[in-house]
């Protein structure tokens, strides 16, 4: 009996083995696909019914974060209502491994009727839904993963890579960018380095500030309570000053004992590394990353209004 890391050897490898056959014959219909979702001035309404279905959502999803204005219609839903959700611009991808799916074929009729260019998504190239869909794409496998060959597995994997082939080549064509995709995801890590400013993140309560004459103790007291690892500097000059816990360190390894004669103004940093508090934090990250630093001091109007921490 086979173990169950060759058993999963054998379904990934199955796997492919699908992707390849499918990638072999990819042909013209797959570029009339794309230009028809580029050239559209509606949207790209993709449905399928079970496993399909599923995969279908993700596509969906995958498409209205990347600038393809995009959404998943249930097929017996629309056939109860939701086609009034759409347009004769809009079009329409249906998804059905057989091309014989009940629910999706009732739904041509209407679909020819309202104007739609449907993309048929099917693994049968003869099938009802490739011959009557206006451009086919075959996600047709040598055979499923599923050794009774009856669980959807080599084709729903064909399905999903078909969703992403045509996700790429689209943000291709449209020049897609990071900031497009952030706009698209505010809530993201990515949406909040591209879209956030400094003056979103930035701590600006109560900022630590030390004397200039203000001793040792003193010193590592203000940076402790101010959980920041540094307090500013309040010098007799228009200069920017900090001590941060990197500075206490260095002073400990030079001075010793001695350093607790020291005063503020003999362990500050002058003119730190600053940022204006309009700029984005993509930039302020990329600053720390190549100063080799954890903090910026934020400035508005050539004053201090903050701290930005990594």
């Amino acid at each position: 009996m086979a173990s169950s890391i060759d058993i999963a050897k054998e379904v990934i490898q199955t796997e492919i083995d699908g992707l390849d056959y499918m990638a072999k014959r990819l042909g013209s219909e797959f570029e009339m696909a794309i230009n028809a979702i580029i050239n559209t001035k509606g949207r790209t309404i993709i449905c399928g019914m079970g496993k399909s279905g599923i995969i279908g959502k993700k596509i969906a999803a995958s498409f209205a974060s990347t600038g393809t204005p995009s959404f998943f219609m249930h097929p017996g839903e629309a056939f109860h209502g939701d086609l009034g959700m759409v347009k004769p611009e809009d079009v329409f991808i249906a998804i059905s491994n057989s091309g014989e799916t009940d629910e999706v074929l009732k739904l041509l009729p209407f679909l020819r009727d309202n104007g739609n260019f449907i993309i048929g998504i099917t693994g049968k190239e003869k099938s009802t839904l490739a011959v009557n869909s206006h451009c086919h794409l075959d996600i047709a496998v040598p055979k499923e993963a599923c050794p009774l060959q009856l669980a959807p597995t080599s084709s729903t994997t064909a399905t999903l890579v078909m969703g992403d082939a045509l996700t790429v080549a689209l943000m291709e064509e449209r020049n897609f960018k990071p900031e497009n995709f952030a706009r698209f995801h505010p809530g993201g890590s990515l949406g909040r380095r591209l879209l956030s400013k400094v003056r979103d993140e930035m701590f600006s309560d109560n900022l630590p500030i030390a004397e200039s004459d203000a001793d040792f103790t003193s010193i590592i007291h203000k940076i402790s309570s101010s959980h920041l690892g540094l307090t500013l500097v309040n010098l007799d000059s228009s200069e920017l000053a900090i001590i941060t816990d990197g500075d206490l360190r260095r002073a400990m390894e030079l001075k010793g004992k001695d350093v607790f004669d020291l005063k503020a103004k003999d362990i500050a940093s002058i003119n730190p590394a600053s940022i204006s508090s309009d700029s984005n934090i993509q930039t302020a990250y990329e600053m720390m990353e190549t100063k080799g630093i954890t903090s910026l001091i934020v400035v508005e109007n050539n004053d201090i209004v903050g701290i930005l921490k990594k």
